[in-house]
């Protein structure tokens, strides 16, 4: 798939299993729900040192245009995921579609994720999903939350943190395009 291929298919499908790995080194998957958000609104996090991070933030905006719309989910803190990639940052993705194998497409990501537990960050983002998840998919989105979900996301934000997951490398497939030739 293209990239606007692949952006539009994100865009369109509701659940990425997310496969990082285990205490005892063997992969673990979850599924999440998830929203895209463009990677050049978001904070660019680096390990490099100050002399080196203007250099580092110029090479992420370039591999964050390029990527496309990034993948954002939040969870529970104490969850094995997050416990996984405190340990180890790398986690696949992998969101797929349909059933027949003449029609089966998705995607898959190497990433890097960015743990965030701030509370600014952690509450605006469950509200973001729980607002894209509101309405069923083919029906009108939702405008706003009712108040009771934004109180329940008010009182789960301090027990859950955002996972920002920085594209690294991507394969795609659509059966589609195969024209009935495997």
């Amino acid at each position: 798939m293209s990239a606007t291929e692949v952006a539009a298919f994100l865009a369109q499908e509701r659940t990425v299993t997310c496969a990082t790995i285990g205490p005892r080194g063997w992969p673990h998957m979850m599924p999440l729900w998830y929203v895209l958000r463009d990677p050049t609104d978001t904070k660019a996090v680096t390990n490099a040192g100050s002399a080196d991070r203007a250099e580092a933030d110029a090479g992420a905006e370039k591999a964050a245009a390029l990527a496309g719309p990034r993948i954002w989910a939040w969870t529970y803190a104490s969850s094995q995921k997050v416990r996984n990639l405190e340990r180890d940052p790398r986690a696949t993705l992998q969101v797929e579609a349909c059933e027949l194998y003449q029609e089966l497409r998705g995607v898959m990501i190497e990433s890097e994720a960015i743990v965030h537990r701030d509370i600014e960050t952690v509450r605006p983002l469950g509200e973001e999903i729980l607002l894209r998840y509101a309405a069923a998919r083919g029906e009108q989105p939702v405008a706003e939350l009712p108040s009771e979900v934004a109180a329940m996301v008010e009182r789960q934000a301090v027990k859950r943190v955002g996972l920002e997951f920085v594209e690294r490398r991507r394969t795609s497939w659509d059966h589609r395009k195969l024209a009935g030739v495997y």
